[in-house]
C-alpha cells in the first residue's frame, strides 16, 4: 500500500469512510512526514499536532458510529497564516502580530471543518502577503521543493510546499495578485482563483474592514496537488456569507459531457518576455484540448496590457496611502520592494483613481463580451520559471522583472475572473503551471478544462525536498 502521505484529499477520505485505514493513522502519517521533510523548506510554521490528534479521533469515533460523513472527513488540511483560526494567532508573517489570536474562524476554515477535515498546520508566507517571495520576519524563507535555491512563489508559498512535499493533501490560500497561482506553478501544484465573490472573504487583522482593492481583487481559494481535490475543496467553501457582503448565491457553469468548446491559446502573453519552454507548455496543453475535441484558437482578450497597468495603478495607490504604517511593521525585504514598485508606480490622484476603475468597468465589459466567443483562454501562469530567491529585491531591475513575469495573473484580479492553475510539464527542472482562464462564474467549467490538461501532462508528486 503506498503511503499514506502520498494520497490525495479524496483518496484519503475514501479510505477513511471505506474503514480501510483510521484518521488518526492518516494523521500520524501526515505529522511524521511534516517532522521529516519541513526542515528543509520551511513550510508549515505552526504543527497543530495535539488538536489534530484529538480530532482524528473523534472523527474515527464517527466513522464507527455509522453516522454521515462530510466530504473530506478525517482528511488532514492546512491554513495559510493570514486566515483566521479560531484560537490561533493570524500573523500575516509579522511579529507584531505573533499574538493576535483570531476570535472566530474565516467562513473557508469553518467550513472545511463542518466537512470534517482536521486542520494540521499553519503555512508561511512573505510579510502581509506582499511578495510573490516567501519569506516572512517571523519565520523566514520557505524553500522551493524542486531546487532549493529558487522561490516557493508567494504569497501562498508555505502552503504550496507544504502540498508539494506530502505534509498535506489539501490547504486553503488566497489571492490579490496570483498568490494562489504563484506557488502553484513555482512548486507544481494545482489551484483554483474563484470568481470575485463565490467564495467568502473575512478577516480579523490588521482590521475587518477591507481596502477597496481588496474588495474588488481578493479571493480566497483552495491548493491541492490533484484538480479533482481542488474542486472537491472549492466545493466545500464556495457560496455566501453573511460577513463578508461581497459574497453572492451564484449558479456556476460547468462542462457538459462531451460539451466541446472554442477554447483560445495565449502562449506568449503582451507586454514582456515568455520562456521558451514555459510556452512550449502552454501549446502542449492547447494540443492536449485540441485532442479532446475543442476548437482551439490563437486569440487574445482585449487590451492585455491595459489589465496590468489597471491592476498595479488600483493596488500601488493604495499601497502610497499607507506606506508609513507598512514601513513601520515589514522586514527589510518586504519595504525595499514596496519602495521600489511605488517609485515606479506613482500615486494617482482621487481624479485618476475614479477613472482607472471606470476604466476596470469598461475592460471587464469588453473581456465579458470576448469570454461569449471564446469559452476559456489558456496561458502561462508567469512567464518564466521559479527565480532565484531574493531576486524581486536584489534591485529596481529584479523588482520590475517580478511584476513583468507575473503579468498572465493580473487580469484575473482585476476582473474578478475564475482562473485555475494545473502542472504541465518541466522547464529548465522546475515546473510550469499553465492557467485556465474563463468568463465570470465559470469556474466549474475551468475546473474541467483543467483537468483534461492534468490528466496527459501532470507532474508525479509528492516529492521529497531537493538540494
Amino acid at each position: 500500500m503506498a503511503e499514506l502521505w502520498t494520497l490525495s484529499a479524496l483518496e484519503i477520505a475514501a479510505e477513511i469512510a471505506d474503514r480501510k485505514v483510521t484518521s488518526r493513522e492518516v494523521v500520524e502519517a501526515h505529522l511524521a512526514r511534516i517532522e521529516a521533510v519541513n526542515p528543509q523548506v520551511n513550510a508549515i510554521v505552526r504543527v497543530l499536532a495535539a488538536d489534530a490528534r484529538r480530532m482524528a479521533d473523534e472523527a474515527d469515533k464517527v466513522v464507527a458510529s455509522g453516522a454521515e460523513l462530510g466530504a473530506l472527513h478525517g482528511v488532514p488540511f492546512t491554513i495559510k497564516d493570514n486566515i483566521d483560526m479560531a484560537g490561533q494567532p493570524t500573523t500575516n508573517g509579522l511579529p507584531i502580530f505573533a499574538d493576535a489570536i483570531a476570535p472566530q474562524s474565516a467562513p473557508v476554515v469553518e467550513r472545511m471543518l463542518a466537512a470534517g477535515a482536521i486542520p494540521i498546520g499553519r503555512t508561511n508566507l512573505p510579510d502581509m502577503g506582499l511578495r510573490i517571495h516567501t519569506d516572512s520576519t517571523l519565520y523566514g524563507r520557505t524553500k522551493n521543493p524542486w531546487r532549493s535555491e529558487r522561490t516557493a512563489g508567494g504569497s501562498s508559498g508555505g502552503e504550496a510546499a507544504a502540498l508539494a512535499t506530502g505534509m498535506s493533501p489539501i490547504g486553503l490560500g488566497n489571492d490579490i495578485g496570483g498568490s494562489l497561482r504563484n506557488p502553484a506553478h513555482a512548486c507544481g501544484v494545482a489551484s483554483i482563483k474563484p470568481s470575485r465573490g463565490v467564495v467568502p472573504d473575512t478577516q480579523t487583522y490588521p482590521t475587518p474592514d477591507r481596502s477597496l482593492s481588496s474588495q474588488v481583487m481578493l479571493n480566497q481559494g483552495v491548493m491541492a496537488r490533484r484538480i479533482a481535490d481542488v474542486r472537491a475543496g472549492f466545493d466545500i467553501v464556495a457560496g455566501p456569507d453573511p460577513r463578508d457582503p461581497v459574497s453572492l448565491p451564484v449558479t456556476l457553469t460547468g462542462l457538459g459531457r462531451g460539451e466541446r468548446l472554442t477554447v483560445a491559446v495565449m502562449s506568449d502573453p503582451p507586454g514582456g518576455s515568455t520562456h521558451p519552454g514555459i510556452s512550449a507548455a502552454v501549446r502542449k496543453a492547447a494540443d492536449v484540448l485540441s485532442d479532446e475535441g475543442h476548437n482551439v484558437v490563437e486569440g487574445a482578450p482585449p487590451e492585455m496590457e491595459l489589465s496590468y497597468l489597471l491592476w498595479g495603478a488600483m493596488l500601488f495607490t493604495e499601497l502610497h496611502d499607507i506606506r508609513d504604517q507598512l514601513d513601520m511593521v515589514m522586514g527589510q525585504g518586504g519595504r525595499t520592494l514596496i519602495a521600489n514598485a511605488l517609485d515606479k508606480f506613482p500615486k494617482l490622484s482621487s481624479l485618476e483613481y475614479y477613472l482607472a476603475h471606470a476604466q476596470r468597468d469598461g475592460l471587464a465589459r469588453k473581456w465579458s463580451l470576448w469570454f461569449a466567443d471564446h469559452h476559456a483562454v489558456v496561458l502561462p501562469t508567469w512567464t518564466q520559471p521559479a527565480f532565484v530567491a531574493d531576486w524581486d529585491i536584489s534591485d529596481e531591475d529584479g523588482s520590475m522583472g517580478t511584476l513583468e513575469l507575473m503579468r498572465p495573473v493580473l487580469p484575473g484580479n482585476l476582473l474578478g475572473l475564475p482562473c485555475v492553475v494545473t502542472p504541465a510539464g518541466m522547464a529548465d527542472d522546475l515546473p510550469v503551471g499553465v492557467q485556465v482562464m474563463g468568463g465570470a462564474y465559470t469556474d466549474l467549467r475551468c475546473l474541467a478544462i483543467a483537468e483534461q490538461i492534468e490528466a496527459a501532462l501532470g507532474l508525479d508528486t509528492p516529492i521529497d525536498p531537493r538540494a
